[in-house]
C-alpha cells in the first residue's frame, strides 16, 4: 500500500511509538491516540483475534469503559470487517443492520459514524480490526479510509511480534507456575489442606471461576468433595455415574462442555444448592499410577470465554500430578482417623470405666472416673482397690469382690459415692475380667453419674412431658440454666382470625382452634421441631434448642411446607362442611438464640430469645405487607441443606436494625392447581425485581405485569406494581440502592 505523503509523519510516528512502546498495553495505547488525530475522530478501538475464543477484544478504548471488550469474531461491523477483510465507512450506524449497540451501551456511549479497517501482517494474516468513531467533522472519507489502512499496516508487524512474545512469556509463566504447584502439593499430607491447595492451584491455572476436585467413596457409591473453590466449605455428594462428573469418572473420559444447560448431562441441582450459575464445563477423571480412575477435577466459567483443548491437556498432565499426593493424604488421612478413633474411645465414654489387675491394683482410669471421683489418674493408676474406695465407699470394694468370687456382674442403681467431700448418686456395674481360655484377668466398674439427672428431672416435671425431659437430659444440665446457640424460630398466624372469631362465638373458636392447632403442632413434631408457645392462633416453634440436628433449617422449612399442606386439606373439610377456609402466614429465620429457664421457682418456661426470635416474628407479620405465605431470612436460606422452589422477596432493613439483609419466599407447599406457570412467572418475577433495583420502575412495572398475567392474585407481584407506581410517582431523594425500610415491626 502506498501512503499519501501528508501522512508520512503519523507512519513514522507509529512506528516509533509502538518501538518505544514497553508490552501490549502500551502499544495498543499509542496506536489508538495516533489513529485518532489521524482520522479526526472522538474515539478509537483496536480489536485483536484471540484464536483460544474465536473472539475479537479490544484492550484499550479511549474515553471511560471497561478495561476489555470481548465479541465473537463473526458479529457487528468489527465481525464482518474480521471475516471479509475488506474496510467499512458507515456515515450513520443505526442505518447498518451489522452495527451492534450491546457495546455502546456497555460501555456507556453513541456511535453515530464508523470506520472499521482489517489490521493485516505482512503475509496477508488479519489478525484484528482497527475503528475509528464519530468524526468531528462530517463523515468519515475515502482518505480517511486509506490514512487509516496506512497506519495499521505499519502498527500490524510490531503487534504481532509483541503478541507471539506475550504468548511465549505466558507459556513460561505457566510451566514454572505449574512445577512450583505440584512441588508445593506433593509435601502435603494432610487431605484437607491439600484439596484447598489443589482447587486454587486449579481456578488460577485455568483462570476459572470455581473448581471442585471430587473423590470416589466406593463404601457409598458416590462422588463427594468437602472442598469447592469458591464454593466455601460445603459437602457436596452426587452418585458416581450422575451428572458430568458421573460421565466423566464412570467412562474415564475427558469432557468439555461451552454451555453447561445445553447438556441433558447437565444436573443443575448443584447449582440450586450453591446458588451459582454454571456457563461452560471442563471435567477430566483422576487416575492413580494403576490406572483405576479414583475420582475427577472439574473447573467451571472460563473466564473470557470456553476452555480449549490446551486447557484440557494442562488439566489432564496437573491431575496426573497430583494423583498419588490425593491417595497419599488419604491413607494418612485413614491412618490418623483409626489411631485418634482408638486412642478416644475410652476417653469420650460418658460412663466411668476402672479396671483391676488380678492384685486389684489399678490398671486403667480413664477421664470420665476422673471426673466423678474428682482424683487425677496419676493418683490411682498402681494403688490397690481397697486404697482407692475406703469408708463410705468400702461397698464398691464388697461389690467388686462378690462378682469376682461368684463370675457374675453386680449392679447397684441410684446408690450413693462419697466423692471430693460429696456425695454423688451413681449407678454402678462391677464385673470380672475373665480370659477366652476362662482364665482371670483382673475385674472392672462401669458407674455413671446421675446426680444431675436427678435434678433435672425435678426441675422439667414442672413444664414438659418425660420425652422432652429425657432429651434434655442427655444432652447437658446445664441446658437449663441457660445458653446460647444458633437455632432456627418459626411463626405462624391465622390471617383475620379475630373476625372469625367473633362470628363464631366462644364454644365454636375453642373447637375450630384445638382442631387447627392439633394439625399444625403434629407438622412441627414430625420434623423434631420443639413448640414454644401458642399466642392465641399464633404458634412459635424452634429447631435446634434444646436438641440440635445438623439440618434444623431444612426440618424448620419442611414443617412449614407440611402446615400449609395440612391447613389445605382441612379447609378442604371446612368447605363440605359450608365453612370458610382459613389462611395463614409463616415467618422463618436461624440466627444466635438465647434459651433457658424463665419465670419462677413455681412455675417455669423453656423458652428461647433474642434478635433471632424477633426477627422470624417480623417475617410473619410483613407477610401482610408482602402478600406471602411463607417467607424465610437470608440467614435460613444459606443454611439450607436441601433445594427448594423460592424467589426472592426483598432486600430489606427490618425495624431497629440498620444493615440490609434479603428475605425469600418458599414456594414448595405450591403445586400446579394452587400455582399454575410457575416457571414463567417466577422469570417475569426476577425480571421486574431486577429492573425494580435498577431504578427503571416502568420497565419493572412491565415485568411484573406479566407474571401477574400468568397468577392474578400474586400478592407479591401486586404489591411490586404499586410500589413502584409510587416510586416513578414520587421518585426517592438521593441513590436508590434497591433496600426497602421496614417500619413496622
Amino acid at each position: 500500500m502506498t501512503a499519501r505523503a501528508g501522512i508520512q509523519d503519523f507512519l513514522l510516528r507509529v512506528h516509533a511509538d509502538l518501538a518505544a512502546a514497553e508490552g501490549l498495553d502500551a502499544q495498543l495505547a499509542a496506536f489508538i491516540d495516533v489513529v485518532t488525530q489521524l482520522v479526526d475522530a472522538e474515539r478509537a478501538s483496536l480489536f485483536l483475534h484471540d484464536p483460544r475464543t474465536d473472539e475479537l477484544y479490544a484492550r484499550v478504548a479511549t474515553g471511560v469503559g471497561p478495561d476489555e471488550i470481548r465479541i465473537l469474531a463473526t458479529q457487528g461491523v468489527a465481525g464482518d470487517v474480521f471475516t471479509t477483510g475488506r474496510p467499512v465507512r458507515i456515515d450513520d450506524v443505526s442505518t447498518d443492520p451489522r452495527f451492534h449497540p450491546r457495546i455502546d451501551a456497555q460501555v456507556g456511549y453513541t456511535t453515530r459514524s464508523l470506520l472499521c479497517v482489517p489490521l493485516r501482517t505482512v503475509d496477508g494474516t488479519v489478525i484484528g480490526v482497527a475503528e475509528a468513531l464519530n468524526k468531528h467533522s462530517g463523515a468519515f472519507t475515502a482518505e480517511d479510509q486509506s490514512d487509516l489502512e496506512a497506519v495499521t499496516a505499519q502498527a500490524a508487524l510490531a503487534l504481532r511480534n509483541t503478541l507471539r512474545m506475550e504468548d511465549a512469556l505466558r507459556s513460561s509463566q505457566r510451566a514454572a507456575h505449574f512445577v512450583e504447584v505440584v512441588s508445593e502439593i506433593s509435601t502435603e499430607l494432610k487431605l484437607g489442606p491439600l484439596l484447598r491447595k489443589i482447587m486454587e492451584a486449579v481456578t488460577r491455572l485455568l483462570d476459572a471461576e470455581r473448581s471442585t476436585l471430587f473423590l470416589h467413596d466406593e463404601k457409598a457409591g458416590e462422588l463427594f468433595t468437602e472442598i469447592g473453590q469458591g464454593l466455601g466449605a460445603q459437602t457436596i455428594r452426587i452418585p458416581s455415574n450422575q451428572g458430568i462428573a458421573g460421565t466423566v469418572f464412570t467412562s474415564g473420559q475427558s469432557v468439555n462442555i461451552p454451555y453447561a444447560y445445553a447438556d441433558l448431562r447437565f444436573n443443575p441441582e448443584i447449582d440450586k444448592q450453591t446458588g451459582f450459575f454454571t456457563r461452560s464445563i471442563l471435567c477430566v477423571p483422576m487416575v492413580n499410577k494403576n490406572g483405576k480412575v479414583i475420582g475427577v477435577t472439574q473447573v467451571l466459567n472460563k473466564r473470557g470465554g470456553v476452555f480449549t483443548p490446551n486447557d484440557e491437556a494442562r488439566l489432564r498432565a496437573f491431575t496426573a500430578q497430583i494423583a498419588i499426593g490425593i491417595e497419599n493424604a488419604q491413607l494418612f488421612d485413614d491412618v490418623q482417623r483409626m489411631q485418634q478413633y482408638n486412642d478416644r474411645i475410652l476417653a469420650s465414654m460418658s460412663s466411668a470405666v476402672v479396671t483391676f489387675g488380678v492384685e486389684g491394683e489399678v490398671v486403667t482410669f480413664n477421664p470420665a472416673a476422673r471426673r466423678i471421683l474428682r482424683v487425677d489418674a496419676a493418683d490411682v493408676v498402681g494403688r490397690l482397690l481397697t486404697d482407692v474406695f475406703a469408708g463410705d465407699n468400702h461397698w464398691v470394694v464388697e461389690k467388686l469382690e462378690r462378682a469376682v468370687a461368684e463370675a457374675a456382674p453386680e449392679s447397684a442403681v441410684d446408690a450413693a459415692l462419697v466423692a471430693g467431700g460429696e456425695r454423688v448418686s451413681v449407678n454402678l456395674t462391677a464385673m470380672p475380667l475373665i480370659g477366652a481360655t476362662g482364665e482371670p484377668l483382673g475385674s472392672m466398674l462401669l458407674f455413671d453419674d446421675i446426680s444431675g439427672e436427678k435434678r433435672l428431672r425435678t426441675t422439667l416435671a414442672r413444664y414438659v412431658d418425660a420425652a422432652v425431659a429425657d432429651r434434655l437430659i442427655e444432652a447437658d444440665a446445664d441446658i437449663l440454666g441457660g445458653q446460647s446457640g444458633v437455632a432456627t424460630v418459626l411463626f405462624s398466624d391465622v390471617k383475620g382470625f379475630t373476625p372469625i372469631a367473633e362470628r363464631l362465638g366462644p364454644a365454636r373458636t375453642v373447637a375450630l382452634l384445638n382442631d387447627y392447632l392439633t394439625r399444625m403442632v403434629g407438622c412441627i413434631e414430625d420434623e423434631g421441631g420443639t413448640l414454644d408457645k401458642f399466642m392465641g392462633d399464633g404458634i412459635m416453634a424452634v429447631f435446634g434448642v434444646p436438641y440440635p440436628h445438623a439440618d434444623d433449617p431444612d426440618r424448620a422449612v419442611r414443617a412449614a411446607v407440611a402446615m400449609l399442606r395440612a391447613l389445605r386439606a382441612m379447609n378442604a373439610d371446612r368447605q363440605a362442611a359450608h365453612d370458610a377456609p382459613l389462611a395463614m402466614r409463616i415467618g422463618i429465620h436461624t440466627g444466635d438464640v438465647f434459651s433457658g429457664n424463665i419465670g419462677s421457682p413455681r412455675r417455669m418456661d423453656f423458652t428461647v430469645m433474642g434478635d433471632g426470635v424477633n426477627l422470624g416474628a417480623r417475617l410473619e407479620s410483613a407477610g401482610r405487607q408482602y402478600g406471602t405465605t411463607l417467607m424465610i431470612s437470608e440467614a435460613t436460606r444459606r443454611a439450607l441443606r436441601g433445594t427448594y422452589r423460592m424467589r426472592e422477596v426483598d432486600r430489606v432493613v427490618v425495624k431497629g436494625k440498620t444493615e440490609a439483609v434479603s428475605i425469600f419466599e418458599i414456594l414448595e407447599h405450591h403445586d400446579d392447581t394452587t400455582f399454575p406457570g410457575m416457571i414463567d412467572a417466577l422469570e417475569a418475577h426476577r425480571d421486574g425485581l431486577a429492573l425494580y433495583r435498577q431504578g427503571r420502575w416502568r420497565d419493572a412495572v412491565a415485568a411484573f405485569e406479566k407474571a401477574l398475567a400468568i397468577r392474578p392474585d400474586d400478592g407479591l407481584v401486586r404489591m411490586y406494581i404499586d410500589r413502584c407506581r409510587e416510586l416513578e410517582a414520587h421518585p426517592p431523594a438521593g441513590a436508590w440502592d434497591g433496600v426497602w425500610h421496614l417500619t413496622e415491626k
